[in-house]
């Protein structure tokens, strides 16, 4: 007869080597869409300006900022996050707008969660979990400061709550995001507007050559017109606001959102 049993087995949930199974990988997937889904609708967050750029651009207390070629791009970003922060916290809203959202991790993305900071907004940091330990800088608010193992879930939350973004000079990653967001808008899948500005004609013109991409017939010539250039932050920052109050504070314009429509986030208003 078997010895009777004085404890109870752990409940799945709780065992930490089926967790990190393959057998658990959709659970760790949904994880990392339901908790950040919980805590946007704890903060009442709908609309996010997304901040992209190199993570290797040198803060002003970095050694060698001085010297750097690129140094000036953290200190403009900074003070356009700023100012979109101080702009969407004056709109007469209970929710919160057009919340500053980057990569979480240093460079522009640390400028731009910084900005919003120093402008008294909350501000969203989605990081990623990398060989070289991308750490989440110190400017993201606490209860909006996400880990993400899966890149694609780490790029829904960019798309899905997206109305503007802005692309700072940067490598692979930063491309690889402009393009994902380029690509959605171009097929609608995002069903939604989406204000996109490249900060750095000279940079950006130099990188991508869009109007070969147009010559060679690749993309169609009013694709151009899904991005626009801005050189300084005045310019940026009108760009912005004028966007995003022609497409989403306009109240004779409705449109709709993004074409993932689960129940949960449809009830969420996310």
């Amino acid at each position: 007869m078997a010895e009777n049993r004085r404890y109870k087995d752990p409940l799945a949930y709780q065992k930490e080597e089926f967790l990190h199974s393959p057998e658990a990988r959709s659970v760790r997937i949904l994880s990392e869409y339901l908790d950040p889904l919980r805590e946007f609708r704890l903060h009442q967050i709908h609309d996010t300006i997304i901040f992209f750029g190199s993570a290797r651009i040198p803060s002003p207390e970095s050694e060698g900022f001085e010297t750097s070629s690129m140094g000036r791009y953290y200190k403009e970003c900074q003070e356009l996050a700023c100012r979109l922060t101080e702009w969407s916290m004056s709109l007469d809203r209970d929710e919160s707008k057009f919340v500053v959202c980057t990569g979480g991790g240093p460079g522009i993305m640390e400028a731009a969660n910084r900005g919003a900071s120093e402008a008294g907004g909350s501000t969203i940091g989605l990081n990623i979990g990398l060989p070289m330990e991308q750490f989440p800088n110190p400017y993201i608010t606490p209860d909006l400061s996400f880990e993400f193992h899966y890149f694609f879930m780490r790029k829904f939350w960019f798309a899905y709550l997206a109305k503007a973004m802005v692309v700072f000079p940067g490598g692979f990653g930063t491309l690889d995001e402009l393009m994902e967001l380029l690509t959605l808008t171009q097929t609608r899948k995002l069903r939604k507007k989406m204000v996109t500005v490249l900060y750095g004609t000279t940079f950006w013109q130099k990188i991508l050559n869009f109007d070969a991409l147009v010559e060679y017939g690749m993309i169609s010539p009013e694709d151009l017109e899904l991005f626009q250039f801005a050189d300084d932050v005045d310019t940026a920052f009108q760009m912005l606001r004028d966007g995003l109050t022609n497409l989403y504070l306009n109240p004779e314009v409705l449109l709709p959102e993004a074409e993932v429509t689960t129940p949960a986030i449809a009830s969420s208003r996310v």
